[in-house]
């Protein structure tokens, strides 16, 4: 069995099928997953979804590039949110100067609101980094000893190695599976193995073959089997250890 643990079912794009995008992925061996919210509307819609699919779990909090839009007010729905059985992860949270090159300040001062949420109630945190990864090390040490996952990790083998040194786990989704992606695959070499969580990020991030295309759930086989290749080591390997990571990190109130 395999988890998800980072995945937008509350993306328009998946929910317009949810029940064939549930059914491949159980096909495939997952059936937990993680819907992470990102702003209001996602947030609600991965707790509706939550709550009404029993292998599901939500992660709420707001998304860097949602930063300059949040007020006071939001902080005190976000607390309510996270009072709910089935929220595991305070997420996705975090920086990314990619798409926002202007408002870093901001940015940095919501994704310290939030961290200190999460600490004060003892959730896990979903970090986003794009383009920001001295930053977000930066921003985090001050935090540690921290709980929680670099999600789709991009960032260095090297920096790999520092996030983990703060409590963090480094989670790995398609783009370990391209070809020519060797900054990915030296990661999944070398993170220890019980730091290390799988994720497809759908509908984004399709992994080799699918890239370009529609992700989905079912495709964390694929993740699993280029991370197990590249370390040398069983698919079932991979499978056991990251579905025993996911469990400890996150949680989960149900049999999973």
């Amino acid at each position: 069995m395999l988890i998800d643990t980072h995945v937008h079912l509350n993306n328009p794009a998946l929910l317009e099928t949810l029940p064939a995008v549930l059914e491949k992925a159980e096909r495939a061996g997952v059936k937990t997953m993680v819907v992470v919210g990102y702003d209001p509307a996602s947030n609600l819609k991965a707790l509706e979804l939550a709550k009404t699919h029993t292998p599901l779990y939500a992660a709420v909090g707001f998304h860097p590039t949602e930063a300059t839009k949040v007020k006071e007010a939001d902080y005190a729905t976000l607390a309510a949110w996270l009072e709910c059985e089935k929220v595991v992860a305070l997420g996705e949270i975090g920086l990314d100067f990619y798409w926002d090159k202007t408002h870093h300040d901001t940015q940095v001062a919501v994704f310290k609101r939030q961290i200190e949420m999460a600490q004060a109630r003892r959730l896990p945190i979903a970090v986003h980094m794009r383009d920001a990864t001295e930053k977000t090390y930066e921003t985090l040490k001050p935090y540690a000893p921290l709980v929680g996952v670099m999600h789709c990790y991009s960032g260095s083998a090297e920096m790999a190695e520092k996030f983990v040194g703060l409590g963090m786990h480094i989670s790995l989704g398609g783009p370990v599976t391209f070809k020519n992606a060797r900054v990915p695959k030296a990661v999944a070499r070398i993170v220890p193995l019980e730091r290390l969580l799988i994720e497809t990020d759908a509908p984004y991030l399709a992994p080799h073959p699918y890239r370009g295309k529609q992700n989905h759930p079912g495709y964390l086989p694929l993740i699993a089997q280029a991370i197990a290749d590249e370390r040398g080591i069983t698919y079932e390997a991979v499978a056991e250890a990251t579905t025993r990571n996911a469990r400890k990190l996150f949680l989960f109130k149900e049999a999973t």
